[in-house]
């Protein structure tokens, strides 16, 4: 019987073959100081010569990768590297060129550990609510119509659209999941998505589904993802999938929203596409309105992806940009990689890790099409997921492999693991061997699907008043760091020229001071009583 330590001695000896002749170029210089204390230098100097960019945000680019936790963030580095034949671990994504780095808290109202829904509340509209809830304050409750009342906090996105601004969302999900229907929605439930999910007594008590909601609320320029079965009636048959039931119209009440969506521009050179032929025929230079709707649910995985069928998130980035940047006002665009999430829920890290590449690249071609003096640029998570980064792997090694260290049962494990999720498989008392593209990573607990984890998670900016985005910060201040590098909202104080407190500012801590006063009066109060009736016993 083999010992752990031979089975890891022959195991190296295997893995080290597959190292690339460039692993052996790069030792060669990282086994020198002076390599490292000259890049050292190199890094130290960009970071002396910054200026800080205090200009007005005219554009918002914000990059939302769902799920997309720091180890998602490490792990697809190297990922992105071994793509193109290098090592992985010293490849710079586009996201790491981003000069300003801060950390946000991603905890809800009601939970240590939030979901999309009440993230998105808080980084869109500058709140921080409860669990399931989204464009709702936390006196909401989650599927309580009636609480939604009087609660409604509107978006970025709805601001930037009151100052003139053109916005759009991009999505790699249905449009009306959390995420971009955060955007345009308020709702005491975020699986409202058409009227057939939500209960009778919801409707009798006046909310209304998400998807009617995107017609209604906002007026959207742009709108792109999948979503197809939410807007029609129910039973219509889907353009793409014309026998699938599952992919047929889901509305109960008999409206037809893309018709609807259609009639509304009337006037407007506005396209409604479902497949990348009619997407690529839009024309940017003249088109006022776009909606693209690719699938009757989510879109495909980047892996599985039909390129003739499906654009990819960069070319769905380049094309909302360059309707939105036509307005001389600028805009606001929402993109999120919304499957990273997805991929990680079912424990899934080879899609997951595919889809945060592609996103890095849809990045890349936001910055590539606007202009960094007048953009500010976000990257940000809104929560993480309970993805290890695990076992010594020799450097080169593929990400999505195994690590060289064998466990105390003789067999092998991936170097990505999860906490809880569907991967949790002991069969005999044995774990199985690995590894293919579908393969679903072990788990220590057995779930259905992975949950979230809730770490803070990583915010990076550049371009206009990218500075404000450092630090450790509620997750809630990145909507106000926005609007005020932008001038759109109620704080007009940047385009003024003014950085003191505004007077909803001081009036909010007068107040707060004001019941710090009283409460301390309460406690003196008590006290002195306390001392009294001390003395009374004593006498």
């Amino acid at each position: 019987m083999h010992s752990s330590l031979t089975l890891c001695i022959r195991y190296q000896i295997e893995d080290q073959r597959k190292v690339s002749v460039i692993h052996y170029y790069l030792k060669a210089h990282e086994e020198n100081p002076e390599f490292w204390r000259s890049q050292a230098q190199k890094t130290l100097q960009s970071v002396l010569d910054r200026k800080l960019n205090t200009n007005v945000a005219k554009n918002i680019l914000f990059f939302l990768g769902d799920g997309m936790g720091i180890t998602t963030y490490t792990a697809a580095r190297i990922l992105k590297g071994q793509l193109q034949n290098q090592t992985g671990e010293e490849t710079v994504m586009t996201m790491d060129t981003f000069p300003n780095v801060g950390l946000a808290k991603t905890y809800s109202v009601d939970f240590q550990i939030p979901d999309s829904a009440a993230t998105a509340t808080a980084y869109l509209c500058g709140v921080k609510t409860n669990l399931n809830v989204i464009g709702v304050s936390a006196a909401a409750r989650n599927g309580v119509c009636k609480s939604q009342k009087g609660n409604e906090v509107t978006s970025i996105l709805k601001w930037a659209k009151d100052a003139g601004k053109s916005v759009g969302i991009v999505t790699t999900t249905r449009v009306q999941h959390a995420t971009p229907a955060t955007s345009y929605a308020h709702s005491a439930s975020r699986k409202w998505y058409s009227d057939a999910d939500m209960p009778d007594a919801a409707k009798r008590d006046g909310c209304t589904d998400i998807a009617s909601q995107l017609l209604k609320n906002t007026d959207i320029d742009v709108i792109i993802g999948g979503g197809r079965k939410y807007m029609t009636p129910k039973g219509t048959k889907d353009p793409e999938y014309p026998r699938d039931y599952s992919s047929r119209g889901k509305r109960k009440d008999g409206r037809n929203l893309i018709n609807e969506w259609q009639s509304m521009k009337i006037g407007k050179v506005a396209h409604y596409v479902w497949n990348k032929t009619d997407f690529d025929a839009v024309d940017p230079e003249t088109t006022d309105y776009l909606m693209a709707l690719f699938e009757p649910g989510d879109l495909r995985f980047e892996a599985e992806r039909d390129p003739n069928m499906d654009p990819s998130i960069v070319e769905t980035t380049e094309k909302a940009i360059r309707i939105l940047q036509k307005n001389p006002k600028g805009f606001f665009l929402l993109v999120e990689g919304g499957r990273i999430d997805q991929a990680h829920h079912a424990g899934r890290a080879f899609m997951a890790l595919h889809e945060t590449v592609a996103f890095d690249y849809a990045i890349a071609k936001g910055l590539e099409l606007t202009k960094e003096q007048e953009t500010l640029t976000i990257v940000m998570a809104d929560h993480s997921h309970p993805v290890t980064f695990n076992g010594y792997p020799f450097r080169g090694q593929s990400i999505l492999g195994k690590s060289p260290l064998w466990a105390t049962d003789m067999l092998p494990y991936t170097t990505l693991m999860y906490g809880n999720g569907p991967g949790h498989k002991i069969t005999n008392g044995k774990r199985p061997d690995i590894q293919t593209k579908d393969y679903v990573q072990l788990s220590a607990v057995p779930t259905e699907s992975a949950t979230h984890s809730g770490e803070d998670v990583a915010v990076l900016a550049r371009g206009p008043m990218g500075h404000l985005f450092q630090g450790v910060q509620e997750q809630n201040y990145i909507a106000h760091a926005m609007a005020y590098a932008a001038c759109v909202g109620a704080d007009q104080r940047h385009c003024q020229g003014q950085t003191e407190a505004s007077v909803l500012h001081s009036t909010f801590t007068n107040d707060r001071n004001a019941a710090g006063v009283a409460r301390g009066s309460v406690a003196l109060l008590g006290s002195l009583l306390s001392v009294l009736l001390a003395l009374a016993v004593l006498v």
